[in-house]
């Protein structure tokens, strides 16, 4: 919109906002679905940061049909009264002001996640159309906005960015709307996105929205968050409200099975910066002010691997870290590595040193700080530059990590052995993964291997081409061994019933021989330093006979694949045989060779003997029921499970991996119970007729 249309009274407040519309992505990112969540996360921020404050504990986020979307809370509500150096009310200087706001100073906020004072302003200037409403001493108090200029709009045929708009050209109306309860305070902006800034196509991410929602809910302990999502016309309602702060957002949080207790490290410590300071006349002096930094963290180590680490600077989440992370992972790692030496005999850790990646295996950790004017990269707040707070953190979490791990009680002493034990495995693991990735090479003519010898490899190099068969059993190898192809098929056998990694630790698994041999075969690693690139075929599958014991081989193999080679599944690398059950062999009369068939179920031999029947054709009896793969021929087991052209696959995939952790931990973890509860409850839908006895 061209500065002529604004009247002259606005123009000058009106010049800078013009500026956030002639360059919307300094102040929100882009101007996509993302830019359009960051301007709602600009007035969200404002209610949590009434509610940090202690005001309200109630915030409504409304999106509605007409693609409006509209944020209350029950905070002390925007100040009315005029604000002496614009002459404008506290209203109308938050809104159409940039750098403006109780914020600003820090005289209304002790800590706050906005602090530039530009997020109302720039959602403003970015609208359509913004009504505000505010219940204060009493009274509603209104104002409305079009993109950024207050004024009035005629609302007669029905409310809507489109309705005519008359802007104030003498002095601002601030209207008084309605009566409330005195005491009743609180601030409801309601606004339209307006399209010629907005990509088309740029919607509200109601995931997004109830994922945010949810966070803060824990950062604020006992807000309550509501999302009502009315764009279909019919009300999805979100609640959110959770007492237990930041400790109850770690076991949300952690993606395994915890073995240490969720530990709180909190403390305060002051610092002292120059800040400019605008004097009256004007000018801006340098001034030295103390500033007190509170750090609250919550962790826990799990069984996995995964980290999961979340920061938050006034509840504002810093997705690309800064200095409080950093200050985080320093000292940790620091702490850890003095444990490990002090116990490095009980450990038998040796010379190796702790890496970052050792100490953070299986951790979930929320960190967050709280502190007056953060220094953030940019608006969009996603790194903290406060030099302080590094060392701030790193000094808290090191006083009492450190208490933690070195503490008598019997029962922080026994999960800190735990950490510690995790901890060094994990390094072994990472020293064992980069030697065997360092020595496992395709082996050629000019080259040994060290590669076990129980493997038949391959003759070909080509990753994309080659395909290795993990065979249950010697007898089923040498069958595979005259059905391959020997040019890009390759056979690795397994003795029996591997180790269940759910339940053991990472040494474990890597001091188990057939473990340890699949992952030196496929030769890409395993766990953190898992790298797909350099996996040694293009498919891995498994064919294990068609009965219990080699469903339970493939669930086990499988556990394997998903705890500590999870990117071979997500490609779409890894694969289950399908063997027949029964060979079907119908009589041709004369010399007419007979007819073979296979099936792979009870219900399907059933389907193809009424149809030889129902046909006049007689088959040979008994039928060949396969109880395993030794028992088939070698030409049988090529046409059913290894020829390319004739074969059945099964690809293994995971669509929702949080699901399928849960259901590997329920079938193949370490708590019985509610296994047993599982086993029983499934029992009524098992016919007798399925169990292989």
């Amino acid at each position: 919109m061209a500065s002529a249309e604004y009247s002259a009274r606005h123009l000058s407040v009106l010049e800078g906002l013009e500026a956030v519309r002639k360059r919307p992505g300094m102040y929100i990112g882009s101007t996509d679905s993302r830019g359009l969540m960051h301007c709602l996360w600009e007035v969200i921020d404002n209610s949590v940061d009434e509610a940090l404050a202690g005001n309200g504990a109630t915030i409504d986020v409304i999106l509605h049909q007409d693609g409006s979307v509209e944020v209350r809370d029950t905070g002390r509500g925007i100040p009315v009264d005029i604000e002496p150096k614009t002459g404008l009310s506290g209203v109308e200087v938050v809104f159409t002001k940039l750098h403006a706001g109780g914020k600003f100073g820090g005289g209304s906020y002790a800590a706050s996640g906005g602090l530039h004072g530009v997020g109302a302003s720039v959602v403003n200037a970015l609208s359509e159309r913004l009504d505000v409403e505010v219940d204060r001493d009493g009274v509603t108090w209104a104002m409305s906005f079009h993109r950024g200029e207050p004024g009035t709009f005629d609302d007669s045929a029905g409310l809507s960015p489109s309705s005519p708009f008359t802007a104030f050209d003498d002095s601002s109306q601030l209207r008084k709307v309605g009566k409330v309860a005195k005491g009743v305070t609180g601030t409801r902006v309601r606004y339209w996105a307006d399209s010629q800034v907005f990509t088309p196509g740029a919607e509200f991410s109601t995931e997004e929205l109830a994922a945010r929602a949810r966070q803060t809910a824990f950062l604020v302990p006992g807000l309550h968050m509501r999302i009502d999502d009315s764009r279909t016309g019919t009300a999805e309602i979100s609640e959110f409200s959770f007492s237990g702060g930041i400790a109850e957002y770690v076991d949300f949080l952690a993606p395994d099975e915890a073995i240490t207790a969720t530990w709180r490290l909190t403390g305060d410590a002051t610092f002292t910066e120059n800040v400019p300071v605008l004097q009256d006349d004007g000018g801006m002096v340098s001034q030295e002010v103390e500033r007190t930094c509170h750090v609250d963290i919550a962790l826990r180590w799990g069984t996995g691997y995964d980290t999961v680490v979340k920061s938050y600077v006034n509840i504002i989440a810093t997705p690309k870290g800064g200095s409080h992370q950093q200050g985080f992972e320093q000292s940790l790692l620091k702490v850890i590595r003095a444990q490990v030496e002090t116990n490095a005999r009980r450990l038998k850790a040796g010379s190796d040193k702790v890496e970052k990646e050792d100490a953070m295996a299986g951790l979930t950790a929320v960190i967050t700080v709280r502190l007056p004017e953060p220094q953030f990269e940019g608006q969009t707040k996603e790194v903290l530059g406060t030099p302080a707070a590094r060392q701030i953190v790193a000094g808290v979490v090191t006083k009492l990590l450190t208490e933690r791990l070195t503490s008598g009680k019997r029962d922080d002493k026994a999960q800190s052995a735990l950490v510690l034990e995790k901890v060094v495995s994990e390094m072994k693991g990472r020293i064992s993964a980069r030697t065997m990735k360092e020595t496992q090479r395709r082996k050629t003519a000019l080259e040994s291997s060290s590669l076990p010898a129980k493997l038949v490899d391959c003759r070909s190099s080509d990753v994309g081409e080659s395909e290795l068969f993990i065979v249950e059993g010697d007898s089923a190898l040498g069958t595979a061994k005259l059905a391959r192809r020997s040019e890009y098929q390759a056979l690795l056998p397994i003795r029996g019933k591997i180790l269940n990694v759910q339940k053991a630790s990472v040494a474990d698994m890597l001091n188990n021989a057939e473990c340890a041999a699949i992952i030196q075969v496929i030769g890409a690693g395993s766990g953190r330093s898992f790298d797909i690139d350099v996996a040694r075929y293009g498919k891995v599958i498994i064919m294990s006979d068609a009965d219990v014991d080699g469903a339970h081989i493939r669930t086990l193999l499988l556990t394997l694949f998903f705890r500590y080679m999870r990117p071979l599944i997500e490609a779409g690398r890894v694969f289950a045989a399908v063997p027949p059950l029964h060979r079907v062999v119908a009589i041709n009369p004369g010399s007419k060779p007979n007819d073979v068939m296979y099936t792979y179920s009870e219900d399907q031999l059933h389907q193809v003997l009424d149809k030889l029947r129902k046909a006049g054709r007689s088959y040979q009896e008994p039928i060949q029921r396969y109880k395993g793969l030794g028992e088939m021929d070698a030409d049988q087991l090529a046409q059913t499970t290894m020829d390319r052209e004739h074969r059945s696959l099964r690809r293994v995939r995971v669509e929702d991996a949080a699901a399928a952790d849960t259901m590997f931990e329920l079938l193949m973890g370490s708590e019985v119970a509610p296994r047993r509860e599982f086993i029983v409850e499934g029992s009524a839908r098992m016919s007798r007729d399925r169990i292989d006895v």
